[in-house]
This record gives C-alpha cells, sequence and structure tokens, in this order.
C-alpha cells in the first residue's frame, strides 16, 4: 500500500496565478510518508498535481510512481495491489501493449487503454486508483470492490465547486484547504448510532469517503467547470431465491470453495520482499497459515497479540497453531497501560472517533511487524461477513426463530448459550436477556432487524450529544444504503449485507485494518475478501454458512483438511481489547491525564459536541469502579474521548502535526 493525494482545477490552464504547485503537493505527500516511507513522485500538469508515497513491494527499481502508458498521454498513481498483474500482463502483451516495468501499476494504464473504464472488472486486487486520461482530459478516482485501500475527496471551496482534491487520508487534503474544516454533525450522529460514519460521508464536513466498489469520473464542462459523477462498479449481491443458490452436491461446492481460497491466498504472496501473516488463533488466521504452509513454497512467518487480561488472551490456541505447523513466530503483548497511552496516536491514524478500543493493539501488532523486517502481512479479516461467522448473526437467527412464537417460554431460553466464550453471559438475568434481544421481534421482516440490538445499544450514546438528530434518522441513513431487491434476500444475507457494506468498510477495514497497518508502513493482504470468494460465498445455501448455533460451516467443512480438529471446531471468539478502565489509572481510578483534559468543560466547550453535565455524570461513575462499567456505557465513554481527541487533532488545529505518545 502507498499514499495518493492530488489537485485538479481547469481554471489554471486560463489563470496561471493559480497551480498545483510543488509546495503545496509535497506538503500534501507529508502528511502521507507513513504510508509511503520508500520513495516520491510528482506529476505536475497546469490543470493537474498528483502526489506518490512509495511502499516498495513489486518492482522495487522499477516501480516509482506516476506510471505512463507509450505516449505519455495516460498516468496513474495508485495505493495498492493487483495480485492478477502477471496474467494480465501476458495478456496485454499478446494484444500489443509494451511494458517498460514490471509493476503491476503498469498494467493498469494498459487495461484502461484496451478496456476504458471497464479495465477495473479486470482487476483482482485492493486499490485506490488516481489514472488521468490527458487526451480526455478526465480524471478517475477508483477505490477497490470492498473498501481495503481508502480514498477521499473534497469537491470546491466556494459555491462554484470548481476544484477537486483527494488523497488516501483525510489529513493529505487539509493542506490544500483555505479554512479549518468543520464537524459534519449528521457523519457524528451516525457514528454513535452505528459505530460509524454511513456510506460516503466523514465526521469532516464536506469531505467525502469514495465507497467501495465505485469511480469517481471528473471531466470539464464547456465553461472548464468541474463536472463529477460517481458511479458503482461492483457489490455485493446474494439469490433472490433458494433456486438461485449454488446447486449441485456440498461436497463439489465446498472442494470449489476450497480451490478458490487456495488460490486467493497464493496470489497475495505475490512480492518483491518477505510476506508474513497473522495468526490470532482462531479459524480464519489458523487455515490461512496452514494454507501457506501447506499449499505452497513461501516461508511462514507469523504474528500474534497477546493480552495481560487472561479473559482477551488466546496465546494457548495460538501456540497450538504454531507447533502443528512449525511456524517461526513473534509475538506482542498489550497491556492496559498501553492503550491509554497509545489512544491519540490510534485517533491521529483513525481519522475518526471509534467506540472500541481495539484498534490500539491492532497499531501495536503492525510495529512489531515492521521492527521484524517485514512490511506485508495477510490477515483473516473478512472471514466472518462472507461465511457468516459473527456472533450478530446467531443472534438474529435466534431473534427470528423467536419471533415465530414470541409468547414461547422455551424459545428465549436459547439466548443463554450464544456466548460460550464470555464468562458471566450464564448469569445475566432471564429478564434482561428477553428485554434486550426481544426489542423488535414484532417486526422481524424489518430490513435492520439483524442489527437492532447493536444500534440500540450504540445509540444509548447519543444521549450525550449537545445537538442530536430526531431518534430515527440515522436509521433511515442505514437503510438507505440497501438495494430494493434486499427485501426478497434471505435474512442471513441480510445481515451479511449490512455488515459489509456499514462496518466493513468504514471501520473494521478502516480503523482496524489500513489504517493501524499503514501507520507503521505494513501493507495487509485479505485473501477472504477476494471478490471470486466472496462472489462464489455470496451464492451458497445459507445452510453452508449458518448452521444452529454453528457458525461458517462451510467454511469448516472446505478446510478441514488443514487444521487440527479441535481448531476446526473452536467456538468464534471475537477480538477484543482492554476497554474503557485502560483509561483511567488502576491504583487512584482518577481519570489519565489526557482524559480529563479532553473531557473538561472547557475543552467540551471549544468541541461544541457533548453535554457538559451528562459527561460529568459518567466520568465520575465510570472513576469509582471503571472496570465494572456496562458495554453501553463503554462505547460512550470511548466514544467521547475519541471525538474530543479527533476535535483536538484536526478541528482546532488546521494544520495538525502527529501526537506526542501520553
Amino acid at each position: 500500500m502507498c499514499g495518493v493525494a492530488g489537485v485538479l482545477d481547469w481554471r489554471a490552464q486560463a489563470n496561471p496565478v493559480w497551480s498545483p504547485d510543488d509546495g503545496l503537493l509535497r506538503r500534501m505527500a507529508d502528511t502521507l510518508h507513513h504510508r509511503g516511507p520508500d520513495g516520491r513522485g510528482f506529476l505536475k500538469r497546469p490543470e493537474l498535481g498528483l502526489a506518490h508515497t512509495r511502499l516498495a513491494i513489486v518492482d522495487l527499481a522499477g516501480g516509482d510512481q506516476p506510471i505512463f502508458n507509450e505516449d505519455g498521454s495516460i498516468a496513474v498513481v495508485f495505493n495498492g495491489e493487483i495480485f492478477n498483474h502477471i496474467e494480465l500482463r501476458d495478456e496485454l502483451e499478446s494484444l500489443g501493449h509494451r511494458f517498460a516495468t514490471r509493476s503491476d501499476t503498469e498494467v493498469i494504464v494498459h487495461l484502461y487503454e484496451q478496456h476504458g473504464d471497464d479495465f477495473v472488472h479486470h482487476l483482482n486486487g485492493q486499490f485506490a486508483i488516481v489514472l488521468w486520461d490527458e487526451r480526455r482530459q478526465r480524471l478517475l478516482l477508483v477505490r477497490d470492490r470492498v473498501g481495503i485501500a481508502p480514498l477521499y475527496y473534497r469537491i470546491g471551496e466556494t459555491d462554484d465547486e470548481h476544484q477537486l482534491i483527494f488523497g488516501s487520508e483525510v489529513k493529505a487534503l487539509l493542506p490544500a484547504l483555505v479554512r479549518s474544516p468543520r464537524v459534519n454533525r449528521r457523519a457524528l450522529d451516525q457514528v454513535f448510532t452505528c459505530w460509524t460514519p454511513v456510506g460516503a460521508e466523514t465526521l469532516f464536513e464536506g469531505i467525502w469517503s469514495l465507497e467501495p466498489g465505485t469511480m469517481l469520473i471528473a471531466e470539464p464542462d464547456r465553461d472548464k467547470r468541474l463536472h463529477a459523477t460517481v458511479r458503482r462498479y461492483w457489490d455485493w449481491r446474494f439469490p433472490l431465491s433458494p433456486d438461485d443458490c449454488l446447486q449441485g452436491p456440498d461436497d463439489d461446492l465446498l472442494e470449489e470453495l476450497r480451490a478458490t481460497l487456495v488460490d486467493a491466498t497464493r496470489i497475495r504472496l505475490r512480492a518483491d520482499v518477505p510476506v508474513g501473516a497473522y495468526l490470532s488463533g482462531g479459524l480464519d488466521s489458523s487455515i490461512l497459515t496452514s494454507v501457506i504452509h501447506h499449499e505452497t513454497n513461501a516461508p511462514l512467518r507469523t504474528f500474534s497479540i497477546g493480552f495481560e487480561d487472561a479473559s482477551l488472551d488466546e496465546s494457548a490456541q495460538q501456540r497450538e497453531m504454531i507447533e502443528f505447523l512449525h511456524a517461526r513466530h513473534s509475538r506482542i503483548e498489550c497491556r492496559q497501560e498501553d492503550v491509554g497511552l497509545g489512544l491519540m496516536d490510534t485517533v491521529w491514524h483513525a481519522e475518526c472517533a471509534v467506540l472500541r478500543t481495539a484498534p490500539v493493539p491492532m497499531r501495536l501488532l503492525s510495529g512489531l511487524v515492521r521492527r521484524q523486517g517485514y512490511k506485508v502481512v495477510l490477515t483473516g479479516e473478512g472471514a466472518d461477513e462472507v461465511f457468516g461467522g459473527y456472533d450478530l448473526f446467531k443472534e438474529a437467527q435466534l431473534r427470528q426463530f423467536w419471533a415465530r412464537q414470541p409468547q414461547s417460554p422455551h424459545r428465549p431460553q436459547l439466548l443463554q448459550r450464544l456466548y460460550p466464550w464470555l464468562a458471566g453471559q450464564s448469569g445475566r438475568s432471564d429478564a434482561f436477556m428477553r428485554g434486550f434481544y426481544g426489542n423488535g421481534l414484532e417486526d422481524p421482516d424489518d430490513l435492520l432487524f439483524s442489527h437492532g440490538p447493536r444500534f440500540d445499544t450504540t445509540s444509548k450514546a447519543r444521549m450525550f450529544l449537545l445537538e442530536p438528530r430526531p431518534d430515527r434518522e440515522s436509521l433511515e441513513d442505514i437503510r438507505a444504503i440497501l438495494p430494493p431487491e434486499a427485501s426478497h434476500w434471505h435474512p442471513l444475507a441480510r445481515a451479511q449485507y449490512l455488515e459489509a457494506r456499514l462496518l466493513m468498510g468504514n471501520y473494521l477495514l478502516s480503523s482496524q485494518g489500513d489504517r493501524m497497518l499503514m501507520a507503521n508502513g505494513v501493507e495487509g493482504r485479505f485473501p477472504y475478501l477476494d471478490h471470486r470468494v466472496i462472489e462464489f460465498a455470496n451464492r451458497l445455501p445459507p445452510r453452508l454458512k449458518l448452521r444452529g448455533l454453528r457458525e461458517k460451516i462451510g467454511l469448516r467443512q472446505a478446510m478441514a483438511r488443514y487444521l487440527p480438529e479441535r481448531t476446526r471446531m473452536r467456538h468464534k471468539q471475537p477480538y477484543r481489547a482492554p476497554d474503557a478502565a485502560a483509561l483511567f489509572n488502576p491504583a487512584t481510578g482518577e481519570p489519565l491525564a489526557f482524559v480529563s483534559d479532553l473531557l473538561s468543560p472547557q475543552s467540551l466547550t471549544r468541541s461544541a459536541c457533548f453535554e457538559h453535565t451528562r459527561v460529568g455524570l459518567l466520568l465520575r461513575k465510570a472513576s469509582r469502579q471503571p472496570a465494572a462499567l456496562g458495554n453501553r456505557d463503554n462505547q460512550a465513554l470511548i466514544g467521547m474521548v475519541t471525538l474530543q481527541a479527533w476535535h483536538r487533532l484536526f478541528i482546532e488545529s488546521h494544520h495538525p502535526m502527529r501526537p506526542l505518545a501520553h
């Protein structure tokens, strides 16, 4: 992965006073140095300036960007990897295209020459592409299908909307703005409803995220004004009826699944630098590391996180797989104090408030990877979305079952079996379980039914907002991202779509994926998110994903040969990190100094986001017994601290500097 940034403005052709000067482009590139510490490249035209910071992975000597076609009329800077570039190169050379490098980037310019905008359908990869067509005076911004590589943009500083500014991270846009950004109140409410901004929204007013599976096309109109359109080229799709699912014997379907996932893993090992893998000890990462060991000649080098808190730690499961695979392994242990110390720097990279501390250890882990001399790792992210692995999917199925007989005294008793990994779950009262999970049973056909309990839990944090939107507006924003045919999908498919389109691109792959990896110049690769794997899995019958309270049935069966039986049958244990208790001194119960500062009346007044009295009450409650906070209060407190940190870093300072450790 790398960093891209740029400015497009056709006024510059007629007004030489304005141009994308080297100073501006270099300042934009400076903000992305962590994404590309291995080199820089620039393209300057009267109407366009492009900047690229390189993390050298493929063609170390010849892959500097921008890269051009034969006559120089098409230029590309890009962040990511094209995993099928070898096959595409062979095909393009047979059609007469001439290559000057071995870089996967060069494949993009020749594919565009050959196929126009449809070039993107030929790519297997993760990418944020910026392509300039000099002859047609046309700029394309393209983001990969599932949102692994980020890309942000802003159109215009005035009502004229004459200028397009873009970059891999929001901080790359800030040097090009004439005034400090403001808080996007709509996105703020969304974060405190469903963990993340929805769709193209960001916390920065007027700055948009290019959504996964879309491209932005920028062209001049007759008056040299910017005309920009965004169109979707790919989306998650599911069968409209059982007859539309893949047919045939289960063994045949699962063998095809196995072969597809093995190939998705194999091509993601293509690199001119060593490639490692994350090994959490769970099913998904265990499958990938075992496939590397058994199906490739690549040396197996693994990395993991451990926790001093035994309830969070999976070191025993990790050791089991390490011994099974004879892997060379490195591990970092995250202590509770590490979360508090690392939170501000994590917000700096995430560029958004977060309601969980989970990103902090992921940033520490990528630091270990880089210190060990690796800058590429394979990870198991995406398997839960693709194969129905989250507990939320089991919750929804059980609630659907309960909703058919809402007065049954027996069906809600199954709720006690939902979380075998969570100590004390069985101690929750029947009244609590019935009240919490029974909310919404009257409308099991609601398209948001599966996520109702999560949204309800998170939205309690909205009570701390100074100016919350009406209760249901953020939920309606979520409904708007669902396609019309979603009402015909199986309930599990609807839940998967929500998780993939809402949480995966904007939260999981951003706050816990790309940002925490690239904070240390490490590229993550995600075999489960190969579009061939997704498209095949989406057409599998639901019974091969979730059966009763057993998740990922088909994946377990298809990959059984690669795993010890105990690993194959292990229940999912979600990745969790030390929560809000990490924001307090364990000896005194007092908030850490930076927490007190961020939640002080003065800081709350400057941000004008939260209601002072309620924040103070929660802070005092947490100080008395931080480890005893419930889930709702945990999320609210972490969300407020990280939002205040975000405001301090990006809104109060026009050109923010990376924070010092606390």
